[in-house]
């Protein structure tokens, strides 16, 4: 199980993938659930709350991102 604290290192792009790969093994997991028995029910929730932190992290990183002061463009000519 992935720490939130390791998920913060991570940069943007890998975030993405990882959560790109878990909402698809829960996908797979939730088919598996309704077609045969799984081995593991407890993975459900595992990729569930895996998911919620890794979306959680990502709009901590766009309020940080948005608070940001950002640069101004406007150049101030002196006569």
């Amino acid at each position: 199980m992935t720490k939130a604290a390791e998920l913060r290192e991570m940069s943007d792009e890998q975030l993405k993938l990882t959560l790109k790969e878990a909402a698809e093994n829960l996908f797979r997991l939730r088919l598996k659930a309704q077609t045969q028995r799984l081995e593991a029910p407890s993975e459900l929730r595992k990729h569930r709350r895996l998911i919620a932190r890794l979306k959680t992290i990502q709009g901590q990183r766009a309020i940080r991102q948005s608070e940001a002061p950002q640069p101004s463009t406007a150049r101030k000519d002196t006569p």
